[in-house]
């Protein structure tokens, strides 16, 4: 037995550090609903940390030493730096301290049917339309997701079936501390560098991941980085693999894609039989793959096809994932968590082809190892709008030892322009958006700060 699950069996008081995160409060949720008694602490004040204080949880603002008075288990996030004062009092105190994924892996285990979503790219997507089919089927699930799901406004949510879903995030190879029954791979990429060192070992970890379902493999066909991981996963574990994608072979194919007023349809081919036609309400020929992985998934599960069209029809998007924010005197806010290059191609190429006059991407580059280490796919995936408006690199979690600057991306790609300040940036794409016009932000950082001043912007300036 792990010893986290061990330790989850006798103690009564949790303190998480950083409670008010994305990947934090859902594990919360879980905690607080199985009966724990819970504290924690965030540096700001969120809607989130509200709504865990009307429950009853105390929740400090600002992080201490003696906020961890009376813990019997402590859990924090990976973002918090090495110093940080309760993270530092924690592991002196001799308290048992987690860090998250840790946790995440013995909710997985809570669970008998597990579905894991892993992949370089679209995991909240698919997390959150997979979560949608569960809920409106019915299935009532628990699910812990990286952006805000429309249908409940949260993170997660806490169900009372058997059913879980989660992200399953590569990075620091914190989806090896999981137990998928189901394990899901939408597609392996280059990414994360700083900590895997080369591609060889990114794609190690994915098959180590593959390797820990109980149940069932599923995978995108038509990527040749996840098929090479699957086939030396399926080596290793002899666990039954399905396939998804449009090319022919695929368990799971789309067929008969048709465009319309921006949104992709299609047939589902399964191992020849027509399942029928699935309508999307999201933009983006990746999102079929996503959905092809949520029919997947779900039907293994017990989901009729009818109710996964049903469920995929209703789901408008997660939070920060091409999420439309305002349209104020024609011109339309968009914002979007895309930050790695493949991603970012993806976002903007569908916003090229939505029909506006002008296309302006306003992005956060982040991390200093990410930009250096895929500076040349940067700069010729954001020459793809109109313009490329930037900021400053946020850096997170890393020191500049690369001696990369957003104005080396500004120097190479066409037109382009940086800011130090979100009000620079928000200032200069509003003077410069006309009416058909699109400004979409984008990347995993705090850009959506910008989104929020255009928008006050544009609404003072047409007196709203």
């Amino acid at each position: 037995m792990y010893e986290i699950d061990r330790l989850l069996k006798t103690v009564k008081r949790v303190h998480f550090i950083g409670i008010g995160g994305s990947g934090m409060s859902p594990l919360a949720d879980i905690l607080f609903k199985e009966g724990y008694e819970l504290s924690g602490s965030d540096n700001n004040e969120t809607d989130t940390l509200q709504r865990m204080r009307s429950l009853g949880i105390p929740i400090y603002l600002g992080q201490r030493a003696e906020n961890i008075k009376g813990a019997e288990m402590i859990v924090y996030t990976a973002a918090l730096l090495p110093d940080n004062p309760e993270l530092v009092a924690a592991k002196e105190s001799g308290i048992p301290t987690f860090e998250r994924s840790k946790l995440l892996g013995a909710v997985t285990r809570m669970y008998p049917n597990a579905i894991c979503v892993s992949g370089t790219h679209g995991k909240t997507t698919t997390c959150s339309m997979l979560t949608q089919v569960l809920i409106e089927a019915g299935f009532d699930p628990t699910a812990v997701i990286g952006g805000k799901l429309p249908l409940t406004g949260t993170n997660g949510i806490v169900g009372h079936s058997e059913h879980m879903v989660c992200e399953s995030c590569e990075f620091v190879d914190t989806f090896l501390d999981l137990t998928p029954d189901i394990a899901v791979i939408l597609n392996v990429d280059e990414d994360h560098l700083d900590y895997f060192k080369t591609f060889d070992n990114l794609k190690k970890s994915f098959v180590k991941f593959a390797s820990m379902a109980t149940k069932v493999i599923i995978y995108n066909g038509d990527d040749d980085n996840t098929s090479e991981v699957v086939k030396k996963s399926a080596d290793i574990s002899g666990k039954p693999l399905i396939s998804f994608g449009m090319n022919e072979g695929n368990d799971y194919r789309a067929v008969n894609i048709k465009n319309t007023n921006e949104y992709d349809s299609f047939d589902v081919i399964r191992n020849g039989e027509n399942l029928g036609r699935v309508s999307l309400s999201i933009p983006g020929k990746h999102n079929i793959y996503n959905a092809l992985a949520v029919i997947a998934s779900a039907m293994y599960s017990g989901v009729t096809f009818e109710a996964c069209i049903s469920g995929i029809s209703d789901f408008s998007g997660a939070g920060r994932r091409f999420e439309k924010l305002a349209e104020i005197d024609g011109i339309t806010i968009v914002d979007d968590y895309a930050h790695h290059p493949l991603e970012l191609e993806v976002t903007l190429n569908t916003a090229m082809n939505m029909g506006y006059n002008n296309v302006y991407a306003v992005f956060q580059p982040f991390t200093y190892s990410r930009t250096s280490i895929l500076f040349d796919d940067f700069v010729k995936v954001l020459s793809i709008p109109d313009q490329c408006i930037m900021t400053e690199i946020m850096g997170s979690r890393e020191v500049n030892t690369y001696n990369i600057y957003t104005r080396d991306l500004a120097e190479k790609i066409p037109g382009s322009v940086w800011f130090d300040s979100f009000d620079e940036v928000a200032q200069y794409a509003v003077e410069k958006a006309k009416p058909g016009d699109l400004i979409i932000t984008l990347g995993c950082g705090d850009i959506y700060k910008a989104a929020k001043i255009m928008i006050k912007l544009l609404k003072e300036r047409s007196g709203l």
